[in-house]
């Protein structure tokens, strides 16, 4: 049969997500490239593979069993790539790495350098994405790796086919415009309950995690606006706005006139390297991982912070 890797992982994208759109946003194409692909793959395959079913589409009998064996297919050839690298005994070839906003703008950089230096074959691409979105990204195959981040008090469900590593810890503090807190180094979420706060929407991880803690310390934060952008939300912070949590990461994305005042209680996110399971082990990811784990290491201790994360590597 005459198809190719991406066809095959469109078609299982679809047994998990069951519209082409979803596919399309998974995988970084477009839902009309989605649908050729398929419709390649149904001419290879010599019989139908979809049928509709309203809105959403349904494979068909056959696509069930093209798709059960094309997750066979893919693992057998992610474990030939990887064979096929450690032959070369360099680290080489291509990764594309998935990115939130400020991990783009603090983390990957410096990485970058590191790896060209490091190992001058490796290419890495890079591809800009919501946060909370890097896991199916991770997952589907539309990206090799991804820096994502994950909330203690609303962890991220797992997914048995990856590998999620700790990178390090942030504990949040409170942005608040200048001299609405004077005089003041620490404070309770407590002390926000007549004040406007800007925060993500509560169908967001983030915006979770934020409102479970603000509940944990008895009040139902006000919040006024709900933002998405960490950029956005510093800018309406310094003009007086509103409080918002932030972290030293989120500080380092825009320059910003406000009041960082520490909180009493301890709000964490963690800052995490995603992966496949059946990747971890090719030297191209182990590369590019350890290169993460280097940069972020250096980071936290320019600023102030203290021994290095041991690696947690968690699964279901």
């Amino acid at each position: 049969m005459d198809w190719t890797s991406a066809q095959l992982r469109s078609l299982v994208e679809l047994t998990r997500r069951g519209t082409v759109t979803a596919v399309a946003q998974a995988l970084g194409y477009t839902p009309g490239g989605v649908s050729q692909q398929i419709a390649a793959l149904e001419r290879a395959a010599g019989t139908p593979l979809l049928c509709r079913a309203g809105r959403r589409v349904e494979l068909t009998d056959a696509g069930l069993t093209l798709a059960r064996h094309a997750q066979r297919i893919l693992a057998a050839e992610a474990e030939a790539v990887e064979e096929l690298e450690r032959g070369r005994g360099t680290v080489t070839g291509t990764l594309v790495v998935g990115l939130f906003a400020t991990a783009a703008a603090e983390i990957l950089p410096p990485a970058l350098r590191q790896v060209h230096a490091a190992h001058p074959e490796l290419a890495v691409h890079s591809r800009d994405m919501d946060v909370d979105e890097v896991y199916d990204a991770v997952a589907s195959g539309g990206v090799d790796l991804a820096l994502g981040l994950d909330y203690p008090d609303v962890p991220i469900p797992r997914d048995a086919a990856l590998r999620v590593s700790r990178l390090y810890r942030e504990r949040f503090a409170l942005a608040v415009p200048t001299g609405w807190m004077e005089g003041r180094d620490r404070a309770a979420l407590a002390d926000t309950r007549d004040l406007a706060w800007i925060l993500p929407s509560a169908d967001s991880y983030y915006g979770r995690a934020v409102r479970t803690a603000c509940r944990r310390a008895g009040l139902e934060p006000d919040v006024r606006h709900e933002v998405t952008d960490t950029a956005a939300t510093l800018a309406l912070v310094e003009a007086g706005i509103g409080v918002s949590t932030v972290t030293e990461l989120m500080l380092g994305l825009r320059a910003s006139r406000f009041d960082v005042v520490r909180l009493r209680e301890r709000i964490e996110r963690h800052v995490v390297v995603v992966c496949r399971a059946s990747a971890e082990r090719r030297p191209a990811v182990a590369a590019l991982v350890d290169v993460l784990r280097t940069v972020t290491d250096q980071r936290r201790q320019a600023h102030g912070g203290s021994t290095p994360e041991a690696p947690d590597t968690r699964q279901p």
